[in-house]
């Protein structure tokens, strides 16, 4: 038996290359587009079907929402309870899922019950009525809860943030109360005739996918699934951000403060921004990184604190969140403030960036435990207009960025004079 010396360190092994699932792909007679990642053992699918959502109209921002909420809320043949005994029934899991992009219907079931399940989505996506009893719970339900959200700092800071860098668009309104109330139920059935038609779907099938699973699926989404007169429109208003930098929302009895600061940023398919990752997990993406130790360990100012890149269709951000003592929420900023500037007048130590490469490839690997989430690392670039190659080039730049490129993205990117400063709480 081998003694193991627990004083010293295990090894780095480099992490050569990432082989990813690549799906294949058909397009059926309606325009839908499936992609099927076929893997693994169980006899398990999980299907997803993917709606752009519409153009954000300002005026009504929680249609695109609602509409998706609802979908199992009642067809012109189920009731939400029947549709879900219907599912439960058969072991199978239905949810939906809402995003800034897209809406979508996931299904996992068992490949032997699909006959079953399959005609419960049709039903869904064809059928959907939106009952006026239903719709009043939901709104009624939708404002609780934002009731209870706005009591949080760091949710207000978040929607404060996010309304001066994105405007009055899909990424920077927040609801409201009266966004609630306005709901109708003809609006959300005919936004939802407008949505959820084939044109406007991506079907991502992963799993164990045999040949007559494949065929089910696609008899059943194909002949019988007809696009509407009206083609989605899923264009999207331009975006402009605020003039005004600072927003101080006051809480005179607040014991913490959230901070939320940043600024527009580019893209996943800007050429940057696989090495900005890099910079920012510096930064603060991960838990060793520098605002990490300063602001939480060597200050005490917070529990937790962290920074991010956001990467949308039309539009990125950057920005730092943390929520600290009410007390030192001016010294928190001056702290954040002297990272940042430190990241652009000195070169981060070879010891420092080896440490972070292994981070950013060891989480990327370490997100790929099974067939599922090779799908999930499609979706991220398929939405976004970009392919495999994004992956290659992310682990060659990880490996490959140094600190003088860092240095100088740092000085092109992060101007703090110029970053928006949201304050909730005590300043």
């Amino acid at each position: 038996m081998t003694n193991l010396d627990r004083t010293l360190a295990p090894d780095f092994k480099a992490i050569d290359n990432i082989n990813l699932i690549r799906p294949a792909h058909q397009k059926l007679d309606n325009g839908c587009n499936i992609f099927c990642f076929n893997s693994g053992d169980q006899e398990l699918v999980r299907i997803e079907w993917i709606f752009g959502n519409l153009r954000f109209n300002p005026a009504l921002p929680l249609l695109n929402m609602a509409v998706n909420t609802m979908l199992t809320e009642g067809t012109s043949t189920l009731s939400a309870a029947q549709i879900a005994d219907k599912v439960d029934f058969y072991g199978a899991f239905l949810q939906v899922e809402y995003g800034y992009e897209n809406s979508q219907v996931v299904l996992y079931s068992l490949n032997k019950h699909l006959h079953h399940t399959l005609p419960v989505i049709v039903d869904i996506l064809t059928n959907s009525t939106f009952p006026e009893k239903e719709l009043e719970t939901f709104k009624r339900n939708q404002q609780q809860k934002l009731q209870v959200s706005l009591q949080k700092n760091d949710v207000v800071g978040r929607r404060n943030f996010n309304k001066a860098v994105y405007g009055d668009t899909i990424y920077g309104v927040g609801a409201s109360f009266d966004n609630y109330k306005a709901l109708q139920r003809d609006e959300l059935v005919a936004h939802y005739k407008e949505q959820y038609q084939p044109s406007n779907c991506t079907i991502i099938i992963s799993g164990k996918i045999e040949p007559e699973t494949l065929t089910l699926i696609t008899d059943t989404f194909d002949k019988g699934w007809v696009n509407g007169d009206k083609p989605a429109d899923t264009t999207q208003p331009e975006i402009v951000p605020a003039t005004e930098l600072f927003y101080f929302t006051e809480k005179p009895e607040a014991l913490q403060s959230a901070i939320r600061i940043g600024t527009p940023m580019i893209n996943r398919s800007h050429p940057d921004f696989q090495q900005l990752q890099v910079l920012n997990t510096v930064l603060g993406g991960y838990f060793g990184s520098r605002l990490m130790a300063n602001i939480r360990e060597d200050k005490g100012y917070t529990y937790g604190i962290g920074s991010g890149l956001g990467s949308f269709k039309q539009a990125g951000s950057f920005f730092v969140a943390t929520e600290v003592g009410a007390d030192v929420c001016k010294p928190a900023l001056a702290e954040i403030e002297k990272e940042i500037n430190i990241l652009k007048t000195e070169l981060i130590p070879d010891e420092e960036l080896s440490l972070v490469r292994n981070y950013m490839l060891g989480s990327l690997l370490g997100s790929l435990e099974n067939v599922f989430s090779h799908a999930d690392k499609f979706k991220s670039i398929y939405f976004a207009g970009l392919d495999y190659d994004y992956y290659d080039r992310y682990a060659a730049t990880v490996k490959s960025v140094d600190s003088a490129r860092l240095l100088e993205l740092a000085n092109k990117y992060f101007h703090f004079e110029r970053f928006y400063k949201v304050i909730v709480g005590k300043y």
